[in-house]
């Protein structure tokens, strides 16, 4: 029992009762995958055989590792026997042994989400239902909705609440899809992951016999990250414990982040209900993080009503308070996070791969992959693709493209008919059938289709013209108008904005903002350019620029020694030295989609949480005053969440901009309204012969010394001012972004003094 000495008190205590049911509240980094490791090797001591022990997770990795761990203490052998896995993988076992229960032959199929989402797509276009209205994707994560809190297509459609939500979203065929989706199912011999849990209950429920075999085998339960089951998971570890009541469960309520997967908290905070002899076990000793972090956020977490009562500790060294950092607009932001990481390495040692730059949401990564790019440090996208290499992204880039070079084949078949516009697979083969036999490219054809003898009907070639009328318009316009301008119409007129638009599930949501994000972008190339007098801001240059961005480092050797940066949710069960939480503003973090429901908002302090925990040494928050938004820079308010935290575990900006009641915004608000419309007869002006330049010491108001503000890149001081052909030019030396010249009549200034 040596393996036992490596435990502390409250662990010890927790490993050793195993005559009823357990809850063990594990706070972040209080060695809960020890403690279970522990527990089953305590149990297989005892004698206990591991055909006996059920141990479930979440992650193949996980129960990989503990396996693993567990096969040191007692064997290989005999660890290689335990009922150790995921939910789906120990589900797909039982339901493989019992498949005659359910009317399926055990060799039966599994659907992946591709799968299953494919199917769905079918079963509306054989319905002959409007896929703008029923969304695949939509009806899909509906049908799974329903499956995690046991709702059969049969109680679907006798469910009053659900029909009147599917009528008020005009999509009341919903029960009908997923009737037709489960018997199209049945006759393929197949089972989605959803289906793996569903029914696994249903097996239990309706079958006393199968229920009672697997009771009498699985003597011991324990189940891990018990925050994050959903209602069919938690009702399937009831049905097996129901008489025994030998189950342990595993968690931190103050973790549980996972709601919009189906997750239920209610499962863990209500679990003394369910078994009202349960023993409580906490762990609150926190390995992981100093003194500081751990106290921050316990002082964080105290804000929220729905929580079993904890107080975590740290023995660790106190270490140095939280930082916030307060930049005036989220261009700022990125660099001054660059910043602060480069600056960190440079003096105390660190490596890139002890920092992580958490956000809220995937959108937020492009402002911080610009800057760490602009002085050359290493990243990586952790759990996700770069920002434009996402899909939505590429589509709306792949149009951009097909307008400077309509030649371009491979983003001409990439877009030509997404949005849906009618154009199928079997149009395009002949499209390009036609192009390799004359020798010419898919635009040729497209352009003169009678003259390469293309072979479609009146309907299909009234679609090809009308994708090509398209095109030939924003062509047309990419000679007068700006990136920003033409990549903003680009995404109105394609419908590109409006598909994903009405799409409200969190991937659908997500993508939206990725469209938002990508706008801001070219905003700020755009407006970057004319401060600086350059004519170079056209799609064809922002595309440049973009080819550029996504040329990805390769160097395999270099891998290991990246920044990181991911959403929060991403980073659960991870941890770095070094911890950067951004964009914490109102409507971002906490999200304006869940801060009006107070039991969201508390799933969106519990996120914060999380992020806080992730650190072992070292803290730092950002927020921006001004957040370029809808085409507009628009002023924002720090978290509540910041304040939440007690003060005096954090180190506030000196500048007095921070107080309790929060950010004290400019007299004019902040927010700046830019105009990028471009006066052409300014511009035929700039692009003939300058005149000498002529020095000022003060024009129009602005003189030099004056200390101003810049919507971007935030407070600077003007070191120079010159004039040519009535251009005024503005040297700011700025804090974060050293010396820049720009163009006074595009420069979007506030003189502070």
């Amino acid at each position: 029992m040596d393996f036992l000495k490596q435990l502390n008190d409250s662990q010890l205590e927790a490993v050793l009762y195993n005559e009823g049911p357990s809850l063990v509240i594990a706070g972040a980094g209080s060695g809960k995958t020890r403690l279970l490791i522990c527990k089953i090797a305590y149990l297989l001591r005892q004698g206990i055989s591991p055909y006996n022990i059920l141990a479930l997770t979440f992650t193949n990795k996980a129960a990989n590792e503990m396996k693993s761990r567990i096969g040191s203490i007692v064997g290989d052998d005999i660890a290689r026997r335990l009922w150790m896995g995921t939910f789906h993988s120990i589900f797909l076992r039982i339901l493989r042994r019992e498949s005659d229960r359910f009317g399926y032959n055990s060799d039966f199929t599994i659907y992946d989400a591709q799968d299953s989402l494919s199917l769905v797509r079918s079963i509306i276009k054989e319905l002959q239902l409007n896929e703008k209205v029923y969304k695949p994707q939509v009806i899909q994560a509906r049908i799974s909705s329903a499956k995690n809190v046991m709702i059969t297509p049969e109680m679907y459609a006798t469910d009053s609440e659900l029909l009147e939500d599917d009528r008020h979203n005009n999509r009341d065929q919903t029960s009908a899809v997923y009737m037709l989706y489960r018997s199209r199912c049945k006759a393929s011999g197949a089972l989605d992951f959803d289906d793996l849990l569903l029914c696994t209950y249903l097996l239990f429920r309706d079958n006393g016999d199968v229920l009672d075999r697997y009771r009498n085998q699985f003597r011991f339960v324990l189940v891990d990250e018990y925050q994050d089951t959903n209602s069919v998971q938690h009702e399937i570890v009831r049905l097996l414990a129901d008489e025994h009541h030998r189950v342990c469960v595993v968690g931190d309520d103050a973790q549980s982040i996972y709601s919009f997967r189906g997750a239920n908290i209610g499962n863990i905070l209500n679990f003394r209900n369910t078994y009202p002899e349960t023993r409580l076990f906490k762990l609150e000793r926190n390995y992981r993080s100093t003194q500081v972090i751990v106290n921050a956020a316990n002082s964080l977490i105290k804000n929220n009503k729905e929580q079993i009562p904890k107080t975590i500790f740290s023995e660790n060294a106190e270490g140095e308070l939280i930082r916030v950092i307060n930049a005036y607009s989220d261009y700022e932001e990125g660099h001054s996070v660059a910043g602060q990481i480069s600056e960190m390495r440079m003096f105390k040692g660190y490596d890139y791969s002890d920092f992580a730059i958490l956000y809220r949401t995937n959108a937020q990564s492009r402002i911080f992959e610009e800057a760490l790019r602009k002085i050359n440090i290493p990243y990586r996208i952790y759990g996700g693709l770069s920002f434009y290499q996402r899909k939505e992204i590429k589509d709306i880039i792949a149009y951009m493209r097909v307008v400077v070079n309509p030649n371009d084949e491979e983003a001409l078949k990439r877009i030509i008919n997404y949005p849906a516009r009618g154009i199928g697979d079997a149009t395009v083969g002949k499209i390009i059938s036609a192009a390799s036999m004359h020798l010419v490219s898919l635009w040729t054809v497209l352009s003169d289709p009678l003259a390469y003898n293309l072979s479609v009907n009146s309907g299909i070639a009234a679609k090809l013209k009308g994708f090509r009328t398209l095109i030939e318009q924003f062509i047309e316009d990419n000679a007068t108008q700006n990136a920003h301008e033409l990549g903003g119409e680009i995404i109105r007129r394609t419908g590109l904005y409006s598909d994903l638009y009405t799409d409200k599930t969190p991937e659908g949501i997500s993508r939206v903002q990725n469209i938002d994000e990508l706008q801001n972008s070219l905003y700020t190339f755009v407006s970057e350019r004319m401060e600086e007098g350059r004519l170079d801001y056209r799609i064809g240059d922002f595309l440049t620029e973009v080819s550029l961005l996504t040329d990805q480092d390769t160097d395999k050797d270099a891998e290991a020694n990246r920044v990181t940066m991911m959403t929060i949710h991403a980073a659960k069960g991870l941890e770095f030295r070094n911890v950067f939480v951004v964009g914490m503003e109102e409507s971002l973090f906490p999200s304006e989609h869940r801060s009006g429901n107070p039991r969201e908002l508390e799933e969106e302090r519990r996120l914060f949480y999380v992020a806080l925990t992730r650190a072992r040494e070292n803290v730092t928050l950002s927020y921006a005053k001004n957040r370029f938004r809808n085409g507009q820079s628009l002023s924002c308010a720090p978290s509540r969440f910041i304040r939440n935290i007690s003060p005096e575990y954090l180190r506030l900006p000196g500048d007095g901009a921070f107080n309790r009641n929060g950010f004290q915004p400019q007299v004019n608000g902040g927010a700046f309204k830019p105009n990028l419309y471009i006066n052409q007869r300014r511009l035929s002006q700039m692009e003939g012969n300058r005149p000498a330049v002529r020095n000022h010491g003060k024009i129009n108001g602005v003189e030099i010394g004056n200390t101003v503000i810049h919507e971007r890149f935030g407070t600077g001081v003007v070191f120079e001012l010159t004039s040519e052909y009535g251009d005024v030019k503005i040297g700011i030396d700025f804090e974060n972004f050293g010396k820049k010249r720009v163009l006074m009549k595009f420069a979007k200034l506030e003189i502070v003094k």
